[in-house]
C-alpha cells in the first residue's frame, strides 16, 4: 500500500514562513534585551564637561612621573607604582573597580593593602579579560587614574 502524502498548500507555506520570521524576531528581541540589561553604563556621564579638564589633569598626572604595573597571581591582584628613579611610591586613597569589560555583574572593588612596596588584595578573578578602574591621589592632591586590561590565565 503506497502511503499518501498530502501536498504543500498555501496555508503550510505561509505557516512556515510566519514561525521563521518569529523564530528570528524573538532571539533578536532577546540579544537587545541581554545587551542592554548587561551593559554597564558610561565612564563619564557628559563627555563634554570631561574634556574641559582633560589636557590639565593629563599634565599634572604626566608631572607625577609614575609608571604603574599591574599583576594577577594565585588569587592575589597587585599594583606596583614606582617613581621616576624606579623606587615605589606611596598613594593616597587608593581605589579600584575591577570587572569585566561587557557587563558589571562580576564587579569588585578590592581592599589593597600596602605590602613591600606594591598594592596587594584578595581578588580571585576566573581567567579572561578584565579591566582595572583605578584612582589614587598623590601627597599634594593630584589625581592619579588609569584604566588598566588585565589578562588572567586560566
Amino acid at each position: 500500500m503506497a502511503e499518501m502524502t498530502k501536498p504543500l498548500s498555501g496555508r503550510k507555506v505561509l505557516a512556515i514562513t510566519v514561525s521563521a520570521f518569529a523564530i528570528i524576531i524573538g532571539v533578536n528581541v532577546l540579544m537587545a534585551y541581554k545587551a542592554v540589561s548587561t551593559f554597564p553604563g558610561l565612564e563619564v556621564p557628559n563627555s563634554y564637561v570631561a574634556s574641559q579638564t582633560f589636557d590639565a589633569e593629563r599634565k599634572a598626572q604626566q608631572a607625577l612621573g609614575w609608571t604603574l604595573t599591574e599583576s594577577h597571581a594565585d588569587g592575589q591582584l597587585r599594583l606596583a607604582f614606582r617613581d621616576r628613579d624606579g623606587l615605589p611610591v606611596r598613594v593616597k586613597d587608593l581605589s579600584a573597580l575591577v570587572g569585566r569589560t561587557t557587563e558589571a555583574a562580576q564587579d569588585i572593588h578590592p581592599d589593597f593593602s600596602y605590602v613591600n612596596g606594591d598594592y596587594v588584595a584578595d581578588a580571585p578573578l576566573a581567567p579572561g579579560k578584565w579591566m582595572i578602574l583605578l584612582e589614587a591621589f598623590s601627597d599634594d592632591g593630584t589625581r592619579f587614574h588609569q584604566r588598566l586590561d588585565l589578562f588572567v590565565k586560566g
